[in-house]
């Protein structure tokens, strides 16, 4: 291990088997491990049978510790950075270490492993071609549907954050702003034994965690599904119209299943299409 590197190390979000091979060895090698919260890293640590001594980096000390961390490289010390669980920076502290570490000359090393956005988006069966994480939600009510509405238009798959006590409160703020019928995923409790996929329209997704209060705890990842472009829809305008006409008899999901069947078009194409349509 060369010296003189401040090393950003990926740790498991749940399952503490998702450890790389890397990461340990790198986390037994350096001098300190700089950590979120330094009793939950002593017991990550302490599985994995490595002693070292530990420093507090959190949102609110970052300054002082990324001065402390460059005199300690300064001096031909190892560190490594980790958050509570999963990618540091990634929504978590780390990056005024960085940024400080970077600037006065010193190598920044990725370590990469879990990662709790990539975790949810490659099981949510989204588009992940392009998609935009948001990080937390805002925690009040008004800056929450402020933020709903700015993206109402948003394209690309979005991906956000959200805790316990305010998953509820989310999902009603994002039926307020982009309505009902859009498609969402909740990721819960990823890696760990209840980890759970909740897919469906939002009104859809509420009533699940409604008839069932075990699927409002636990940490979120919330995945909506983006606006589908006219220029982008691989439909005809004969087999939209269809589906409009099925739809004033039966619910506009199933006639854009009915239509999708008989057509070969896209089933999720032609409801958010024609969705789109009829709100105009």
């Amino acid at each position: 291990m060369a010296e003189n590197q401040l090393y950003v190390v990926a740790t498991p979000i749940g399952n503490l088997a998702d450890i790389t091979l890397r990461a340990q060895q790198v986390l037994e090698s350096v001098d300190i491990v700089a950590a979120e919260d330094t009793r939950h890293t002593k017991k990550l640590l302490n599985h994995l049978g490595i002693q070292k001594p530990c420093m507090a980096t959190h949102d609110h000390n970052e300054a002082h510790a990324a001065q402390q961390i460059i005199e300690k490289l300064k001096i031909g010390q190892n560190v490594a950075i980790v958050s509570d669980a999963g990618t540091p920076l990634i929504a978590d502290p780390g990056y005024h270490v960085a940024d400080q570490v970077a600037k006065a000359g010193f190598k920044v090393v990725p370590i990469p492993g879990a990662c709790a956005v990539i975790t949810a988006l490659c099981a949510a069966a989204l588009p992940t071609d392009r998609f935009i994480f948001d990080g937390f939600l805002p925690s009040k009510t008004t800056a929450r549907k402020g933020y709903f509405n700015g993206v109402k238009h948003e394209e690309r798959t979005l991906v956000v954050y959200e805790s316990p006590h305010r998953i509820m409160h989310a999902v009603d703020d994002l039926i307020s702003e982009l309505g009902p019928d859009r498609e969402i995923v909740l990721a819960r409790e990823l890696t760990k034994t209840f980890e759970t996929f909740l897919r469906g329209t939002a009104q859809e997704v509420k009533a699940m965690m409604v008839a069932d209060a075990n699927q409002q705890r636990g940490e979120f990842v919330m995945m909506i599904r983006g606006v589908i472009s006219n220029k982008k829809l691989e439909v005809s305008q004969e087999a939209l119209d269809l589906t409009l006409l099925i739809a004033k008899e039966l619910p506009l999901k199933k006639a854009a299943a009915i239509v999708s069947e008989h057509t070969g078009f896209k089933k999720n194409q032609l409801y958010q299409f024609a969705l789109e349509s009829k709100a105009e």
